[in-house]
């Protein structure tokens, strides 16, 4: 009998379907979801879009499963290796859609889709080419401020279908606690659609009662809870494991030499069973 909102992985996989638009939590290499991530590169989803502002080695596994259609994202770094090696590979060869954005552009789109506005002013500079290319795109216009006069540019609202993060505690009905910096996430899960969460530990309903100074996420805001620990591995997970680098660079070393999904799965395959 399923309890509440707990979910495995093969089951939350289910609420995403072909085309959906995903915001994966995280950045860098710090508390991705990587559980949900491989099992959707294992998957048979197709045509999936995905979108970040600083998106991470989650977001770039992503890219080269085959299952991405189009990104859209402001910088796509491995932080000191360099370009996301799949992002870069996948984008040359024309095999993804590109949209490239802005930091401001990204989180503009969201504040809006989180707060429930159409769209949201931004301090996003005229002079940038991106300016021309995104409004020809319809993601930004320019507007007057009623206030000046002066001419601004404003961003239309971010609704991912799919928002994934992952948390450190949630109970059954989906309430989650989320330590460290959590902003990020915290828009992606408020803007979307649809909130997937991995945690690292589930707890009684009467943790929070007992901690309401835990709450981060109320349960209202989470579609599903899948309880997987170590789940942002190898990335970081604030205040529970560091990332492993050495994993990482695995990882790079494969994708820059060419290694297709299969291969690069490999990488990870001691530490999910999918």
């Amino acid at each position: 009998m399923r309890r509440g909102k707990l979910l495995g992985i093969s089951e939350a996989l289910d609420l995403i379907n072909d085309g959906d638009e995903i915001a994966i939590g995280g950045m860098s290499f710090h508390r991705n979801p990587m559980a949900m991530a491989l099992a959707i590169a294992k998957s048979n989803k197709r045509d999936l879009a995905l979108i970040d502002r600083e998106p991470g080695l989650a977001f770039d596994l992503l890219t080269i499963s085959g299952r991405v259609k189009r990104i859209r994202a402001a910088m796509v770094t491995f932080e000191h290796f360099g370009i996301a090696p799949g992002f870069r590979r996948m984008v040359e060869n024309g095999e993804v859609e590109f949209i490239e954005d802005v930091c401001e552009g990204v989180m503009s789109g969201l504040r809006a889709g989180a707060y429930g506005l159409p769209f949201m002013p931004s301090g996003i500079t005229l002079e940038s080419d991106l300016v021309k290319l995104n409004v020809k795109r319809g993601l930004w216009s320019i507007i007057k401020d009623p206030f000046s006069g002066e001419e601004l540019v404003v961003v239309k609202a971010i609704r991912p279908d799919v928002a994934i993060i992952h948390a450190h505690r949630a109970d059954e009905k989906g309430n989650v606690e989320l330590l460290g910096p959590k902003y990020e996430d915290l828009l992606k899960v408020q803007a979307s659609r649809k909130v997937i969460v991995t945690v690292e530990e589930l707890v009684p309903e009467d943790y929070f009662r007992e901690n309401p100074e835990r709450l981060t996420i109320p349960g209202f805001l989470v579609t599903a809870v899948v309880h997987a620990p170590r789940g942002a591995w190898p990335t970081s997970m604030y205040g529970r494991y560091g990332a492993d680098y050495g994993i990482i660079k695995r990882y790079f070393d494969s994708v820059k030499a060419g290694l297709g999904i299969n291969d690069v799965l490999k990488v990870f395959e001691n530490a999910w069973d999918g």
